[in-house]
């Protein structure tokens, strides 16, 4: 019933065609959604058994092909536990191939080149978010066993699923990234749009004319205890008229400044030594005892 299923061997090459389905679709008690969180498949027991009578290289990669609509992508494998002629693959995995359930796949081995780079496009503004990407999508691939270059691939942070889609790959199309030292970069987020920076032009140097520059420091001051300043208008200007010529100083002396108070002089009253003094003599008060008196020692 499955005759295509049955492996083909070309040079120590292992080449087969399975029905493929999804992990959703695998039977038994256990969850498996870990297989939908990497880049590998699940394969029957009887492909173990063909691999192991060849010479293939570790670790087993794959490579998988839709004739139907010439798609193909690379992926490893993560158990042999499968229904004879069936394996299951990742959801992401099977959008790529446009593979739907049941369709049939080519499974081939392959040797693929160590990544030494690869670059990402976030397929949504979203994965902007992450605080830190470069250490999340570092922890996502290593459920992967390989990349290629145009494939959409889906990693799953925070109970949330980003996908990314895989813009380049060094020093191949196709590479194996177990046990690499890959640089990573990423590109703008597809539907990203930076913000606009509103450019600011540089002011011109303005020249002050007379009379803005009498009005510089026109503002009121505040005191710190919050008490608002008296404001006191300034004085009129005075009418010549106004001005009364004062009597002139006939006891002036060159060398001599006088301040006069009053108009009019007033009398100093002078007073005498002895006004100031009274009847006062000096040492004539009476002295204290500390022992009473007609007290005997």
């Amino acid at each position: 019933m499955f005759e295509p299923h049955v492996g083909r061997v070309f040079q120590n090459r292992f080449s087969t065609q399975y029905r493929c389905y999804s992990v959703s679709m695998l039977a038994g008690p256990n969850d498996r959604s870990d297989v939908e969180k990497g880049g590998k498949i699940i394969m029957p027991p009887s492909a173990l058994d063909q691999l192991s009578r060849l010479n293939i290289t570790y670790p087993m990669l794959f490579k998988l092909t839709n004739k139907n609509s010439d798609r193909m992508t690379h992926c490893g494998v993560l158990e042999f536990v499968a229904d004879e002629g069936i394996c299951y693959l990742p959801h992401w995995m099977m959008q790529n191939l446009l593979l739907e359930e049941g369709g049939l796949v080519q499974v081939e081995s392959v040797n693929l080149m160590v990544a030494t780079y690869s670059k990402f496009q976030p397929q949504s503004p979203d994965f902007l978010d992450i605080t830190n990407p470069k250490a999340v999508l570092e922890n996502a691939l290593r459920n992967f066993a390989c990349l290629t270059t145009g494939d959409v691939i889906a990693i799953n942070y925070n109970e949330k699923i980003y996908e990314l889609r895989v813009m380049e790959t060094k020093p191949d199309k196709a590479v194996s990234i177990i046990e690499c030292d890959m640089n990573v970069d990423f590109d703008a987020p597809l539907g990203y749009k930076e913000p606009e920076r509103h450019m600011q032009h540089p002011e011109e140097p303005t020249v002050c004319s007379d009379k803005q520059k009498s009005l510089a420091f026109t503002g009121s001051g505040n005191r710190l205890d919050g008490k608002k300043k008296g404001i006191e208008p300034s004085p009129a200007a005075l009418d010549p008229s106004d001005i009364k010529r004062g009597i002139p100083n006939y006891d002036f002396k060159m060398g001599r400044i006088t301040f006069i108070r009053n108009s009019r002089q007033q009398p100093r009253k002078t007073e005498t030594v002895s006004e100031i003094t009274g009847n006062f003599i000096a040492f004539s008060g009476e002295g204290q005892s500390l022992r009473k008196k007609g007290r005997k020692p």
